[in-house]
């Protein structure tokens, strides 16, 4: 009797990264991302490296060295010694959003480099978490003396009159000034793994519809309903790139969950016209 053993797909690879918040491996899970692009890349194998570069910063601190003193190394390593700064020239290339390509050309996002310097700064013992703020991912680390924020294209300390200039446009964009405002700490709160995979998926959400390559659209939005299973919306631009795609049968599935899910949706009637469309279109 012979054992046939299936080697998961790039998906199934990922629905088992995310599927429980304890423990989960932001790291694998945001280099898991690259394998649709590029389907033989070995996640094991940007472990390791990143494995390397967290052992080259132990061997440059004493064993007893303070947060402040591992937090500054870290910085001066990250960013001086090995060069990694934001793809400011190509800043919507979706390669800044693959973390192999991110460590071999050093040049990415704010949230893609967030993500490797927080793997180098937690193996250092600092406790340093990611922040979803509006129109550029921050990081943030609890020292002794207080919380320092950090811009992750430079390494850069942000103080709180910085911050809330950088946050002023987004404000007053959305209307959250005078008596709808809200104290700065509300943006700095701290991100969870399963936001910052989101976020990342956005974004290349975002630079694919811009496209409208909608191939890669649809593989993207196959993750985020797999990280995301009750964010209706997702299933929504699925369906919607389906259909663009010539997937009837998908895009109708897709579009039919959606107005089943989300009866307070502005775009409902819209929905149901081209959910009309597409099945009368296929008989």
């Amino acid at each position: 009797m012979s054992l046939s053993l299936s080697v998961p797909t790039s998906l199934e690879y990922f629905a088992s990264l995310v599927q429980s918040d304890d423990h989960f491996p932001l790291l694998e899970a945001a280099a898991s991302l690259a394998q649709d692009e590029y389907p033989e890349f070995d996640v094991q194998q940007l472990l390791g490296d990143v494995d390397q570069l967290q052992a080259r910063i132990k061997r440059r601190l004493p064993a007893d060295a303070p947060a402040l003193q591992r937090l500054r190394t870290l910085n001066q390593f990250f960013f001086t010694d090995l060069g990694f700064g934001g793809n400011i020239n190509n800043y919507y290339d979706p390669e800044n959003s693959y973390l192999n390509a991110v460590l071999r050309t050093r040049r990415g996002i704010p949230i893609s480099l967030a993500v490797l310097w927080m793997e180098l700064a937690q193996g250092l013992g600092l406790h340093a978490r990611g922040i979803a703020f509006p129109g550029h991912f921050m990081v943030k680390v609890l020292l002794p003396k207080g919380q320092v924020v950090l811009d992750p294209i430079s390494g850069q300390s942000l103080s709180r009159e910085e911050l809330a200039e950088r946050l002023e446009p987004y404000k007053r964009r959305n209307g959250l000034v005078d008596d709808y405002d809200v104290p700065l700490g509300l943006y700095l709160q701290a991100a969870t793994p399963r936001d910052i995979i989101a976020r990342m998926l956005r974004n290349l959400k975002e630079v694919h519809r811009a496209q409208q390559d909608w191939q890669r659209l649809v593989a993207v939005l196959d993750r985020l309903i797999v990280l995301l299973p009750q964010a209706w919306g997702e299933r929504r631009d699925r369906g919607l790139a389906h259909a663009e795609r010539g997937n009837t049968a998908e895009a109708v599935a897709d579009l039919d969950a959606y107005l089943a899910h989300s009866e307070d949706g502005l775009d409902i009637d819209l929905i149901a016209d081209r959910l009309s469309a597409l099945r009368n279109a296929n008989g």
